[in-house]
């Protein structure tokens, strides 16, 4: 295959794979150190049998009808679809559920256990990244006979009889299995945030996400998925989360949990630590790339972290919580953040020191992600333009054979994943669909998937700017250059483009040019 045939080949096979398939985008007081669940895990205790209780009265059914973004035809939405999930009474009067129950939802109802009527909801409040969300309902009296389901203010232990409630496909009635606790760990949620998460070996099936699942007589968690190739494995999300959660959309928005955005390896290479010169009683972890290299950033390359506040990190960059359990010393970051910074303790050139590093809830990126919004897009001429996103690479990389081709053309969506923006780029722009059939486009490839690089040699920074380019540029003819090996540049005339694109969205039946953002910035030429 030659390299002017690599881009066309990786544009036919994203038209064979829109046509084969549709993606689906996607969805209290904090405790303190020494109350916090995950500093009590530790204790040595009994396993604490599984408990029937009040819980059936606080499950409730939840229905919620779907509108996916079509990631590839931005201007409209995929079809509408039928959801059904759990979720269980809160305080304030509220619903708790995961995010990717009613994320891009038209319309939520809940019903109670053994009840007939439905109630509507509205969604509240939503966290993607940590797959929790809030209802409140359109009837409040339901809750005078439905009080709150008590949480517990401790992890479970190891072992602990945990009962699982919820409402899983293959039936209507609530369903309760009853499992074990059987590992807790501090893993990624998504594609930049971690968190506390609890395994269990009782069924969770689809249904059964946003349900309660309870150890005693107290909810320790939603359950949130389960392990597919595998039998009796399910995840719960800990109430510590589901804590830091409530207290975050207090105020009415998510922010988001405070993370660090170094790379950092471990410390247990013999050769590393003769190398940085460490005595034997040095632990910790090796910053191996700094997020900033600016001279005011307090982390330098090759520095140890060898404490997060008090607490000390070992050589695989744990910590010890109580005698049991042991974590990744980043779950400590959201409990002893303070005004967006935490305290750590340092061994640079062999000599210790304290440092305060600034921690945020995101890190920009090139390739963004949607965070439940629906894609903006803009159309000219043949051509439909959208921002590069995680749930487009997502899917793309899903498909070995389109993914290899975006290797093997050296896209931007393969060598610039997880980079941050930089001078040139704010984001990378896509050509997301297939060319709209016109005779403008005679001759030329599919250039699907493929990264805008330049407008008339004007390297295109954003979305916002490929708008305002078009907008303003005068010249005879528009010339797209594609960023990638080898591959075709796009030469129309700038009036026939133009004129082509009102007759393209009436031929296709497409609404409108652009998204509402997108054409404020189109619209802004006629105020010239």
């Amino acid at each position: 295959m030659s390299r002017t045939q690599l881009p066309a080949f990786c544009g036919c096979l994203l038209a064979i794979f829109l046509s084969a398939s549709s993606p689906a985008a996607g969805a209290a007081e904090a405790p303190s150190k020494t109350d916090s669940p995950a500093a009590a895990a530790g204790a040595t205790a009994e396993p604490t049998p599984a408990i029937a209780h009040d819980a059936e009265n606080a499950v409730v059914k939840v229905f919620a009808t779907m509108r996916y973004p079509d990631l590839f035809r931005p201007w409209t939405k995929q079809p509408p679809s039928e959801v059904t999930a759990s979720g269980v009474v809160i305080e304030g009067k509220r619903i708790l559920t995961n995010a990717h129950v009613v994320l891009y939802t038209s319309q939520v109802q809940i019903q109670a256990n053994q009840a007939g009527d439905k109630i509507s909801a509205t969604v509240t409040a939503v966290a993607p990244d940590i797959d929790l969300a809030v209802l409140k309902l359109d009837d409040e009296s339901f809750f005078n006979t439905r009080p709150p389901l008590p949480r517990a203010s401790t992890l479970p232990q190891i072992k602990d009889a945990v009962l699982a409630y919820g409402f899983p496909t293959g039936g209507t009635s609530l369903s309760i299995t009853k499992g074990i606790v059987s590992r807790i760990e501090f893993v990624p949620y998504s594609h930049s945030v971690s968190g506390l998460r609890i395994q269990i070996d009782a069924a969770i099936n689809p249904g059964n996400s946003g349900g309660p699942a309870v150890a005693g007589d107290k909810m320790i968690g939603l359950a949130f998925s389960h392990l597919g190739n595998a039998q009796n494995i399910g995840y719960i999300i800990p109430n510590e989360e589901i804590e830091l959660f409530l207290k975050d959309i207090a105020d009415g928005r998510y922010d988001g949990k405070p993370a660090m955005y170094d790379e950092l390896q471990t410390l247990e290479n013999p050769a590393l630590r003769a190398f940085l010169k460490l005595d034997s009683s040095v632990q910790g972890v090796v910053v191996h790339q700094p997020l900033a290299t600016s001279a005011s950033y307090p982390l330098k390359e090759w520095d140890v972290i060898t404490r997060i506040a008090d607490t000390p990190i070992d050589d695989q960059g744990m910590i010890k919580l109580g005698s049991n359990l042991r974590v990744n010393f980043r779950y400590l970051i959201q409990q002893v953040a303070s005004d967006s910074k935490v305290p750590l303790t340092i061994v640079r050139a062999g000599k210790p020191q304290q440092i305060q590093l600034a921690v945020a809830a995101r890190r920009p990126l090139l390739i963004s992600d949607l965070r439940g919004d629906y894609p903006s897009y803009f159309i000219y001429g043949p051509l439909v333009f959208s921002r590069a996103t995680q749930q487009f690479l997502q899917f793309l990389n899903n498909n070995a054979e389109l993914a290899s081709a975006l290797s093997m053309i050296r896209s931007p969506l393969v060598t610039r994943r997880g980079d941050p923006p930089d001078a040139d780029r704010e984001e990378l722009v896509v050509i997301s669909s297939p060319l709209f059939p016109h005779k403008i486009s005679k001759g030329y490839s599919n250039p699907s998937g493929s990264v805008v690089y330049s407008i008339n040699r004007t390297r295109v920074r954003s979305l916002s700017h490929l708008v305002a380019v078009l907008r303003d540029l005068q010249d005879e003819f528009v010339t797209f250059e594609l960023d990638n090996r080898g591959g075709e540049a796009l030469v129309f005339s700038r009036s026939e483009a133009v004129a082509a694109t009102e007759e393209i969205l009436t031929d296709n039946g497409v609404r409108a040019q652009g998204s509402p953002d997108m054409l404020k910035i189109w619209q802004a030429k006629s105020a010239k």
